[in-house]
């Protein structure tokens, strides 16, 4: 494919890194010709420099260049402009059809005698499995292997199916299951920010972006790489090469100052983030994050509103690179001439944020002050219905008998449950999962739930015995920092063992709860409760028997799982009794910010990071000694599969294509 067109602009240029060449397509050069662009937000130089850099006069224009300079200085823009990224991301589900297309079309060329090594991926596809591993067994140190045994047997011809297609395609890569989320293992190892080419001999060197056959692609715009969900046909087409026209959007500007106040987290901002943005009302557009807080606001904490994108509606949450941004690809183990190369190309792109950029033109303005934020949960059905955690109590007694339903003679129910010593009722939780890529690739938050955990565990307190409990980390880095800081140990003493590395409880795959549990549910209609570290909450998407949902940080899902129930305040009723007979509440066991801090910096390094990707295609040994046809250009379809078909595209393929025949006997609908 050629990726690079006729630059009809001369906007060519060459930075030298470290002795070595690269070439590129200026902004600053190009604004010569079309107009000042200094003041475009950044996410819409990633569009620009995409137009000029396979400006083709076909496919892309100079006229689609000067349309996106034309955004200014109005912040808005009626056009359309092509826009292909340089890869795409997938998972297990919905990246399968195109594995399937492409494995099909190798079938095509074979029966017309051609070479079917010659189809594969135009751009890098990556595809991470993630969707897949169920919280079946919890609450024990075999948790892990067990579901990834289930995960296996239930799995086991998808994933040799893409087994194959790892050692079949050029340009595609798979991840192996139990490895992490796709959206942190992006964020944490695929993700160069800066991406290069070579095209006829040149090193080419242009923005890092991509399209994701998941919503929460999104999560990536935190390390300034521009990047969002669509559907599978848009991405099939991308990795074949073709561009997807958009019109250029309203770019929403999102004034962030001040700093986060003790004891707030990532989760309580973002949460407040989605709920502003949700009001002032952002599909189809770009939101673009600026002003004085992203100087110390770490990329961990970007990527944590950059996720929820979807739930506040927008196409993207964008973060311009800095030099945190930087000090983050050091940290996570990234090439050191390639972290030097990005920061060289983007101040020369005029797209590196630094405190003295000056404030780009937006459609409009929101801001919000971080010491304003405190800690907030969001539900019961919806991720932007923020509820200030003070008031969590009285919040949920009044949903109670008005959007779960529940009569009020009935709110205060309260049943048996069969072969055990306790009672459940109405706002009780049943599922606690510290899970999803929004919080678990954030080390703050992970951390103070270990934290949480060893407090509670040293004063003697256990959650309830009805509350299913669980750890799905987004990498495999996550256990590493969580043993080295022995918070592992405290986190397994409460339940809340590794069931699992991939999306689980918060894609709805919690897994089965107790039958006991489940009888008393169904049996009296009553409102059981999960508390989440996820990004969505509505009803029936966690679990069958749940009605009501709270998205919370992930020492909240620890301290809820020790409170047991939505019917009472836990900013200021006991959490439970301890080992001496005393009441303990929230504030003795929520660590302070500092004590967060020094674990983060004596229990994360960069050789982490490095060691555990180093082999990341390998996979455990279920996924290593999976049978596959090693060596075959070409599927081997089985007939009888009731999941993994061969398309019928190209079954009576021929090298000239049928003249169409005429529609008989349609209807219109």
């Amino acid at each position: 494919m050629k990726t690079v067109g006729h630059d009809s602009l001369k906007t060519g240029r060459t930075l030298s890194v470290d002795g070595k060449t690269y070439h590129y397509f200026s902004i600053p050069e190009a604004a010569k010709t079309i107009g000042d662009v200094s003041r475009l937000p950044v996410s819409l130089k990633v569009l620009l420099e995409n137009v000029l850099r396979f400006e083709d006069g076909h496919s892309y224009s100079v006229d689609d260049a000067k349309a996106i300079a034309g955004w200014l200085p109005e912040g808005h823009s009626s056009k359309e402009v092509p826009f292909k990224p340089s890869r795409i991301l997938m998972q297990d589900f919905t990246g399968v059809p195109a594995v399937v297309d492409l494995a099909a079309m190798r079938d095509g060329i074979v029966k017309l005698n051609g070479n079917p090594q010659k189809v594969n991926p135009l751009v890098p596809v990556n595809l991470v499995i993630d969707h897949s591993v169920m919280v079946d067994v919890y609450g024990s140190q075999d948790a892990l292997q067990k579901n990834i045994t289930l995960e296996f047997e239930r799995n086991g011809e998808r994933y040799a199916f893409l087994r194959w297609g790892q050692e079949a395609f050029e340009n595609f890569s798979v991840v192996p299951p139990d490895t992490g989320i796709c959206h942190q293992v992006n964020l944490e190892y695929i993700a160069q920010v800066a991406w290069t080419a070579d095209v006829d001999g040149k090193e080419y060197v242009y923005p890092d972006s991509l399209y994701g056959t998941d919503s929460h692609t999104t999560m990536i715009n935190g390390l300034g790489v521009l990047g969002w969900g669509v559907g599978g046909i848009e991405a099939e087409a991308a990795m074949l090469g073709q561009p997807i026209a958009m019109l250029v959007p309203d770019v929403i500007g999102f004034r962030l100052t001040g700093k986060m106040p003790e004891g707030a987290t990532a989760t309580d901002l973002v949460l407040t983030v989605t709920q502003m943005l949700r009001k002032k009302g952002v599909v189809g557009k770009f939101v673009e994050f600026f002003g004085p807080a992203l100087d110390h606001l770490p990329v961990a904490d970007r990527a944590t509103i950059a996720n929820m994108a979807p739930e506040y509606g927008a196409t993207c949450g964008f973060f311009p690179v800095d030099t945190l941004t930087l000090d983050f690809l050091r940290e996570t183990g990234r090439d050191e001439h390639r972290i030097k190369l990005t920061e060289e190309y983007l101040r020369a792109q005029d797209m590196f944020r630094t405190a003295e950029t000056p404030e780009p033109v937006f459609t409009d303005i929101l801001e919000l002050d971080l010491s304003t934020v405190v800690p907030s949960i969001s539900g019961p059905k919806r991720p932007q219905d923020r509820v200030v955690l003070k008031e969590a109590k009285t919040a949920f007694e009044k949903e109670l008998t008005s959007s779960l339903g529940v009569p009020a003679n009935d709110a205060n129910k309260k049943v048996p449950v069969a072969g055990t010593n306790y009672e459940i009722g109405q706002g009780d939780i049943v599922i606690a999962a510290i899970t999803s890529c929004t919080n678990t690739s954030n080390p703050a938050v992970l951390i103070a739930a270990g934290l949480v955990a060893r407090k509670a565990r040293a004063l003697g307190l256990k959650p309830k015995p009805w509350v299913k409990t669980s750890l799905a980390p987004g990498s495999q880095v996550v256990t590493d920092y969580l043993d080295r800081s022995k918070l592992s140990e405290d986190l397994d003493a409460l339940g809340f063992n590794t069931v699992g590395y991939g999306c689980t409880t918060c894609i709805g795959n919690s897994g089965p709860l107790p039958s006991h549990i489940v009888d008393a549910i169904e049996n009296n209609n009553l409102v059981a409760v999960s508390v989440l570290s996820g990004n969505r909450n509505f009803e029936g998407r966690i679990s069958p028997n749940v009605r009501a949902n709270y998205l919370a940080s992930p020492p909240l899902v620890v301290a809820y799982s020790l409170l047991g129930t939505m019917r009472k305040d836990i900013t200021t009723e006991p959490l439970g009794t301890s080992k001496d007979g005393k009441p303990v509440y929230l504030k003795d066991i929520w660590p302070s910010n500092k004590e967060i801090a020094d674990l983060i910096g004596s229990s994360i390094n960069r050789e982490e990071f490095i060691n555990r990707y180093k082999n990341v295609s390998k996979g455990t040994k279920e996924w290593q000694d999976l049978k596959v046809a090693t060596g075959s250009e070409t599927y081997k379809w089985d007939s009888k599969s009731t999941y993994v078909q061969d398309p019928p595209y190209f079954k009576d393929i021929t090298h000239e294509p049928t003249a169409p025949g005429n529609i008989e006997n349609a209807r219109i609908l």
